[in-house]
């Protein structure tokens, strides 16, 4: 459904949830296809920021806009503050911007691939305003939900 100017219904309402699980394998040239429903949850960008995540061995696909609020905070730090400075040439040094071609695809660098154990089959996993890229070894499919795991998520987030 598109609205004056162009606009969908999605971008319209503003950024929706990304959640849900795909399992999805990379092709030959190691790239992967992001979900088309997630794609029009984040606005159909251009390119996604990709993050090794600093807790967990997986990568995030950070959708444009869900960056672009976090940068206007950096922007607000002094230019040249030793522990930002600091903190942003790793952060950056770690990250990249991977192009989201017609067909959805993007590619990922192979460092960041290894750093998650990435090899043929990437689990997707859906974190409200990103998406996870999980090894299946190391986020193997549930038989039932977690119910003990999601009452502690749904108390740590007071929701």
């Amino acid at each position: 459904m598109a609205f004056a100017g162009g606009q969908s219904a999605v971008a319209a309402a503003g950024p929706g949830l990304l959640v849900g699980r795909f399992d999805h394998a990379l092709d030959p040239k190691r790239r992967l296809t992001v979900p088309a429903g997630w794609r029009d949850l984040m606005g159909a960008p251009p390119y996604v920021y990709v993050f090794p995540d600093p807790n967990e061995k997986c990568l995030n696909l950070i959708p444009p806009a869900e960056m672009e609020g976090r940068l206007e905070k950096l922007r607000q730090r002094a230019l040249f503050d030793k522990r930002a400075s600091v903190a942003l040439r790793v952060f950056g040094e770690n990250a990249e911007q991977a192009v989201v071609d017609v067909q959805g695809r993007i590619r990922i660098r192979d460092r960041l691939l290894a750093f998650a154990q990435l090899t043929d089959t990437v689990v997707m996993i859906g974190a409200m305003n990103r998406v996870q890229l999980w090894s299946p070894a190391l986020r193997p499919e549930a038989e039932t939900v977690d119910q003990a795991a999601l009452a502690a998520a749904c108390e740590t987030l007071d929701f």
